[in-house]
């Protein structure tokens, strides 16, 4: 293939994963609006429990991506395998159930959890009846992201798409209905935004299984035939590639949630100033990440079938990509931030002023390491594809925690810089993180890429 042939395939297998992500966070985004609708006790308790959920949700999502990488390589390396890349499913559907079985019982707990991290009783308790509903859909989202691995791997991601897409109206809809108890249903508020989520998380699922029982490529694969059958071995290797994985997505969420607490800290337009800035952030970071999806399965197969110049191709096709288009986002952060900034607060307003100046200059900060966190993202799944996932662990750990927030708050509390030295560091560490990853393609590559552990 050459580096065109490579660029189209990428795309082509980018582009669903892309929007797949941006639906997912779509229905994240619902439910705020229409929590917000019921009040600020509502919105606060409902925050408080998205967190408690995503911080157990985070990490099983990481272990689960695992399957992508084993799936690709089975497949480069025998392209008409079926039976590996069957136990591989089922293995990462026995690890999505081992793992949620016993987050289950613990987010039960929700109240008793929360009120010992010092929450008000009142917000504790309407949190855990909304985490009480909500946890339900952990087993079947997890269920789909297995089913969108094996998909994409066969680089069919858009059916994945498709579940996606109508599981935000689903969502839509049934949370409309249930929080406000239209059209005859009950009214039962957060707890109904909870049940609306659950089923149409399930719903994805049924339709990604729906389709791989019924299409005649993915038939042939019989991947729920035997379910009832272990294959240790794999479910070890899976564990061994999942793990870091989940440590590395739990590293990086939980310095961006520990800088939210920390700017609560500084004050109230601080905090609403680095909101605005994080959405803008997370909504491009969603490009990169569709890429670093991409690259992951195409690496994997090039890996499988020990082409080491398909390997480098994909991957550095992919990494251009996904810092090229940060590149060019964080130049619209620099020209045009307050019109990104009035996407979200009335500019005109005198009340909003200390905001918006707050999220200009956050903005700039935020440009300055859009292309790190690009390439950090896109790197990271270049060396999933070669199943490299423990070192860069190691390199999350340091870069966010022992450089990233330990300078940003010494800048913001001793240095008197608050939010902004926040930033700095958040984007330091970013930058740190994405120079190790990249160093460490770059030494994999100089090394032979395929046979280097």
């Amino acid at each position: 293939m050459t580096w065109a042939g490579e660029s189209r395939a990428t795309l082509g297998l980018a582009w669903p994963l892309i929007l797949t992500n941006l639906a997912q966070t779509l229905m994240t985004a619902t439910d705020v609006v229409m929590m917000g609708w019921l009040g600020p006790d509502a919105l606060a308790a409902g925050a408080l429990g998205s967190n408690l959920y995503f911080a157990t949700m985070i990490f099983g999502l990481g272990l689960t991506t695992a399957t992508a990488p084993m799936i690709a390589r089975e497949l480069g390396r025998k392209r008409h395998s079926v039976r590996d890349v069957r136990r591989t499913v089922r293995q990462g559907m026995w690890m999505a159930v081992g793992f949620t079985v016993p987050i289950w019982i613990v987010l039960w707990q929700s109240e008793a959890i929360l009120l010992a991290m010092g929450q008000e009783p009142a917000l504790a308790q309407s949190a855990a009846q909304y985490v009480r509903a909500l946890q339900w859909s952990l087993l079947p989202f997890f269920f789909f992201l297995v089913l969108r691995s094996f998909v994409s791997a066969l680089e069919r991601p858009l059916w994945a798409l498709a579940a996606g897409v109508v599981g935000v109206i689903v969502n839509a809809a049934a949370a409309w209905c249930l929080i406000f108890g239209h059209f005859g249903f009950p009214k039962l508020g957060l707890t109904g935004a909870g049940y609306a989520t659950t089923f149409a998380d399930m719903l994805m699922f049924v339709m990604l299984a729906a389709v791989v029982l019924a299409d005649r490529k993915f038939r042939r694969y019989h991947l729920f035939g035997r379910f009832w059958r272990a294959d240790w071995p794999r479910f070890r290797e899976l564990s061994h590639l999942g793990l870091p994985i989940g440590a590395t997505l739990v590293f990086e969420v939980a310095v961006f949630n520990g800088a939210t607490f920390l700017m609560g800290l500084i004050g109230a337009a601080s905090l609403a100033a680095h909101s605005i800035a994080m959405q803008i952030a997370s909504l491009s970071f969603m490009v990169p990440l569709g890429l670093a999806q991409a690259a992951t399965v195409r690496v994997g197969r090039a890996f499988g079938a020990h082409d080491k110049e398909g390997i480098r191709r994909a991957g550095w096709t992919a990494y251009v990509m996904g810092v090229g288009f940060m590149a060019l986002t964080a130049l619209a952060m620099i020209l045009f931030p307050r019109t990104l900034v009035g996407v979200f607060l009335d500019l005109e307003a005198p009340a909003n002023a200390p905001v918006v100046e707050l999220a200009v200059v956050f903005l700039a900060v935020a440009a300055l390491f859009q292309v790190a966190d690009g390439g950090q993202a896109v790197a990271a799944g270049m060396l999933r594809g070669l199943h490299d996932t423990r070192v860069p662990m190691v390199y999350a750990g340091i870069g966010y925690w022992g450089i990233g927030l330990l300078l940003g708050v010494g800048l913001a509390f001793q240095g008197g810089l608050a939010g902004i030295g926040l930033w700095i560091g958040l984007a330091t560490g970013l930058t740190v993180v994405a120079l190790l990853l990249l160093g460490r393609w770059l030494r994999r590559e100089r090394l032979g890429l395929v046979s280097f552990g």
